[in-house]
């Protein structure tokens, strides 16, 4: 597989990466050794860089991974995330918490659940609007000093909070939601300004949260406890207007002779050799149809079709529910 470097820090990693979260929360029910079985699949197709988070389960994704890597450890990245609190009895608080105590305590948990004796890249998962990121990276720097991490990341923040973090403790990458269905960053300067800091983009759910698969028709799709029930997105005239928008994009693929998933992918990968797509699945043949997207060549006129019928903008509705928006562009 292809490699992308990350950042002016010397982070090198697959052309694209794996998207863990979905193994252990948020999707509806998952099952550990399929999951297992999905991430020992993606080391043997040559995918390095696997991302998880703390509050994934929390902490059930960590050791989920962890465990699934630890006999190929010198060969892989692996990124986690700090900053959406969690109690001491294993709880989501509901708040972020970017306090230099606070992510002490979380990167020594990261690391012990993870079974590994420095963490790859570690992102403030969420800007603390009550802790200066001046402060947090502060402390992250520290980390690095100490050789418990080696890269530092920042993920959903607004460009003036990635201008502030990088001037404290060089980021290696901004990890953000962006796909065809989601180009914010396109607008609100934060592509803008990772590319003039010199720092690496992460797109995260850079298949619409599965929707640019092109395999979900209706709410009914979603498990009951499937996090996507409760987006915008997927609710009402939004849900019908978004299909309309995706069955533009299916001509599009049907015509290059790819499937949706792999055309959204290679969009993705387009936008800039500094751009590593983590696309998340729990299965196998999801995980070798995306990784297959690496072999989509899109034309300037591929890309300008697409651009015509999903432009920045296109989606319906918006991408989290009030209380998931208000923690977003910090």
């Amino acid at each position: 597989m292809d490699t992308r470097t990350l950042g002016g820090q010397g982070l090198v990693v697959s052309a694209e990466g794996l998207g863990c979260m979905g193994m252990s929360a948020f999707y509806g029910a998952h099952d550990d050794e399929e999951s297992t079985a999905t991430i020992r699949r993606a080391l043997d197709l040559g995918v390095t860089f696997f991302d998880t988070a703390d509050v994934y389960g929390p902490w059930t994704n960590e050791r989920l991974v962890g465990k699934a890597l630890a006999d190929r450890r010198d060969e892989v990245v692996i990124a986690t995330k700090f900053g959406n609190e969690i109690d001491e009895q294993g709880n989501r608080t509901g708040k972020v918490n970017g306090s230099p105590d606070y992510l002490r305590r979380a990167v020594d948990g990261s690391l012990s659940r993870l079974g590994i004796d420095v963490i790859d890249l570690y992102y403030q998962h969420r800007v603390d609007p009550d802790v200066p990121v001046e402060d947090t990276f502060g402390a992250l720097g520290e980390l690095v000093q100490a050789g418990k991490v080696r890269f530092l990341g920042i993920s959903e923040a607004s460009p003036a909070s990635i201008r502030k973090a990088h001037a404290t403790a060089p980021l290696t990458a901004v990890q953000t939601e962006y796909s065809l269905f989601t180009r914010d960053v396109e607008d609100d300067g934060v592509l803008e300004t990772v590319r003039e800091l010199g720092i690496g983009f992460v797109p995260y759910s850079p298949l619409g949260r599965g929707f640019l698969s092109g395999r979900i028709r209706s709410v009914d799709d979603f498990a009951e406890d499937d996090f996507r029930r409760t987006s915008p997105r997927f609710q009402g005239d939004n849900f019908r207007k978004n299909l309309e928008l995706l069955d533009e994009v299916g001509k599009i693929a049907e015509a290059k002779g790819v499937t949706p998933s792999q055309l959204a992918l290679a969009w993705v990968l387009a936008q800039g050799d500094d751009v590593v797509p983590i696309p998340g699945t729990r299965r196998i043949p999801n995980l070798e149809e995306n990784v297959a997207a690496l072999e989509v060549t899109l034309t300037a006129e591929d890309l300008a079709e697409i651009d015509r019928v999903a432009p920045s903008g296109a989606a319906a509705g918006d991408r989290y529910a009030a209380q998931g928006m208000a923690t977003l562009n910090r």
